[in-house]
């Protein structure tokens, strides 16, 4: 990022937190970076761990910003909006959402208007440099905007561009929501162990290392999911015996199910807050 891009993070929780960590540690100057955040504590621990400005109001912080980016909950969303419009008018800064369910046009009618706006779902993973954010932009972002929203967001991860934004929701349901996923199936091996006698500290360990090794298999080896399961599954060996209990319990539709359900709410959220 030019060390001229001012950004302006509008909310300071854990993924604005984990954004800005992001950021200064690959090389944005903390003067770059300024925080409109009402909670005193939560000012105070990021002025004192990234060294950025810190401001109880949003318009104090979106000040000379070229880039904006709204880290608060969807039910504030519209409010949050409406006290930035006044002051976005006359500088038309790039304006980045990571709230689930709120659309570009929803964003862009309480903004004023006219804006460029990228929307995009990061996940929790981020806080550790290894999210997943899908993102959309409207047709007010230029190609310059967009590179500059990748750099931001991709300081926390991998970034995929969408180019449908009614399949946001359904990143929203992969991803955003994915990690949830993840430490169930985790939580889930661990207690099946636990339940054939080994001590659940051992279970853990196993269960957290085998799927961190898997997921690493996965980002690495190149091969699809389904080649490497069956790689893994010998004709009546014992993967197959438990793969064919998942196929039993039908694995599969219930991760559809859950994947359909998260999606229909984040449609669901969009409508709530519009």
């Amino acid at each position: 990022m030019s060390e001229q891009v001012r950004i302006a993070f509008v909310g300071g929780g854990n993924m604005a937190r984990s954004l800005i960590g992001a950021l200064v540690r690959g090389g944005t100057p903390a003067e770059a970076i300024a925080v409109a955040e009402p909670n005193a504590e939560l000012r105070a621990l990021l002025a004192r761990d990234f060294g950025v400005a810190v401001h109880e109001n949003a318009l104090a912080a979106a000040a000379r910003a070229a880039v904006i980016v709204l880290a608060v909950k969807p039910q504030v969303m519209k409010a949050v909006c409406g006290e930035l419009a006044t002051g976005l008018a006359s500088t038309n800064p790039l304006v980045i959402s990571i709230a689930a369910g709120i659309r570009t046009s929803q964003l862009a009618s309480w903004l004023g208007g006219g804006l460029p706006i990228v929307r995009s779902m990061p996940n929790t993973p981020a806080l550790i440099g290894a999210g997943a954010t899908g993102m959309i932009a409207n047709e007010a972002a230029s190609a310059a905007q967009r590179e500059q929203a990748q750099a931001i967001l991709g300081a926390a991860g991998t970034t995929v561009w969408i180019d449908n934004e009614d399949l946001m929701d359904t990143v929203t349901a992969l991803s955003g929501s994915g990690p949830a996923y993840f430490f169930l199936l985790v939580e889930a091996l661990e207690d099946a162990a636990v339940a054939q006698g080994m001590p659940r500290a051992t279970a853990r360990a196993l269960a957290t290392q085998t799927c961190f090794g898997a997921g690493r298999m996965l980002a690495e080896d190149g091969e699809p999911p389904t080649v490497l399961r069956e790689r893994v599954t010998s004709p009546g060996g014992t993967t197959a015996a438990a793969l064919e209990a998942f196929a039993h319990g039908n694995l599969r539709a219930l991760v559809a199910g859950a994947v359909a359900a998260a999606t229909e709410r984040g449609r669901e959220l969009s409508e709530k807050y519009s």
